[in-house]
């Protein structure tokens, strides 16, 4: 008798099995059918019109098809989480506020809604995409984002905007439009990888972000590709900027990052940009077809540059600063496409080291006027004299250990196409409204 009591009393402990409730569309029939459901319930939605804005205070899941669509009426977020281990999957979220100050979203994941995820949602026409916002070990997959095209690209949301939500896992979604693809603002431990990104201001932006991997996104005519700013340890893994305006990569007062494996090409301004960031390590990436293979300045130190292609850009090295770099490392350097080079031994490295600039660059890069000068003989007889003499060089880029091929990275047929399509784009001067440069802007 003992032991069915307790039998029975273990049974009574189990959670009740989740039960499916069919939601019809139509005015609060989501929220009612919210409010009469039990932790763990599936709510399945049909194709109609589910009017919001709605809160899920319970452990819930929530699927539907695309033709399903809650409508937050242009009234804040569309759809807040304010419990953990809920899961949104398949329909359509649209219509939510216009205040960009109080971060209205298609979906809010709330400080305390932990393990949230959300897949396969399309959102179309919201201040913000998706806003992680507290909720720890979120779970943002495949989802298909859609931003606002109002004419001021600063005045638009993000597609997801990540706000102290350690362990967030952000894969596999399509924005295009709107502000920022992935703006992740003091949060930390995350992994952010397969997003194409599309129209935007940047692709992906750091501020104040911590030990988090960004991997094989694709960054296509944005303004900016991966803009690493304020940030401590980031990886930066395999990942292709083309085609975009400003900088495929901009490490600003970013430290010990990993930067591997990465292709950033056409159309960019600067291909890489390292201001005031010390100790990371730049290697193996490809360089390409920019106005300045790298712009290296304020003093950033103790980086480590070595196995990089720089091919076919207008000028491979632009340096500001009088400090001697060596830019190899353990006998393997850099590729340089302009860098006449003979292997005498057949070993893959040059023999000759390769300096990318001399003391006509510096000046041309303080004085721009200069350039009417650049053919005369004076400055040509300088610059002899600096080849042929290397100790009247001023302080700078030397690779001492030059490769004779460069590394080669793939880009899929499909996405090239859609390279293609934003060829040229910035010839036609349609800048919006942003200085990347300009740290307030951002």
């Amino acid at each position: 008798m003992r032991r069915l009591v307790l039998i029975l009393g273990l049974l009574a402990a189990l959670p009740a099995l989740a039960a499916e409730h069919r939601v019809a569309p139509g005015p609060g029939s989501l929220a009612q059918a919210i409010a009469g459901s039990a932790p763990g319930d599936v709510l399945m939605l049909q194709d109609g019109a589910y009017p919001g804005p709605v809160t899920i205070d319970r452990p819930l899941t929530i699927t539907g098809p695309e033709g399903a669509v809650v409508d937050g009426g242009g009234q804040g977020t569309v759809i807040a989480v304010d419990a953990p281990d809920v899961a949104l999957r398949g329909f359509t979220v649209t219509g939510s506020g216009t205040k960009n100050e109080d971060l209205d979203a298609g979906v809010k994941i709330l400080k305390g809604a932990d393990r949230a995820r959300i897949e396969g949602l399309t959102l179309t026409d919201n201040m913000h995409g998706i806003d992680v916002h507290g909720g720890r070990d979120a779970q943002v997959i495949r989802n298909r984002i859609t931003g606002r095209q109002e004419p001021h690209m600063n005045q638009r949301g993000n597609g997801i905007y990540v706000w102290n939500s350690p362990g967030t896992l952000l894969d596999g979604n399509i924005i295009r439009y709107g502000r920022d693809g992935i703006f992740s603002n003091a949060s930390a431990s995350s992994i952010y990888r397969n997003n194409i990104m599309r129209d935007l201001r940047f692709a992906v932006h750091f501020m104040y972000t911590r030990n988090t991997v960004v991997s094989d996104n694709i960054s296509i005519g944005n303004h900016l590709g991966f803009a690493i700013m304020f940030s401590d340890r980031a990886k930066i893994l395999r990942n292709l900027s083309l085609g975009d305006r400003e900088h495929g990569l901009m490490l600003n007062y970013a430290n010990n990052a990993d930067v591997t494996g990465n292709l950033i090409r056409g159309g960019t301004k600067k291909c890489l940009f390292i201001y005031n960031a010390h100790k990371n390590l730049i290697w193996d990436n490809r360089f390409q077809n920019c106005g300045i293979g790298i712009h290296f300045t304020a003093g950033s130190e103790r980086n480590v540059l070595t196995g990089n292609a720089f091919v076919g850009n207008r000028e491979q090295v632009k340096y500001v600063g009088t400090r001697f770099m060596e830019w190899s490392h353990d006998g393997r350097g850099n590729f340089w496409s302009d860098h006449p080079a003979y292997d005498l031994n057949g070993d893959g490295v040059a023999d000759g080291t390769y300096r990318p600039n001399d003391l006509i660059d510096h000046i041309l890069w303080s004085q721009p006027a200069a350039a009417l000068l650049t053919g005369s003989p004076a400055v040509q007889l300088v610059r002899w004299s600096q080849s042929s003499f290397p100790a009247t060089l001023p302080g700078g880029v030397a690779d001492s250990h030059p490769l004779m091929r460069p590394l080669t990275i793939p880009v899929p047929a499909d996405i090239e196409a859609h390279e293609a399509e934003v060829a040229g784009r910035w010839a036609k001067g349609s800048y919006d409204d942003i200085d990347p440069d300009d740290i307030a802007s951002h």
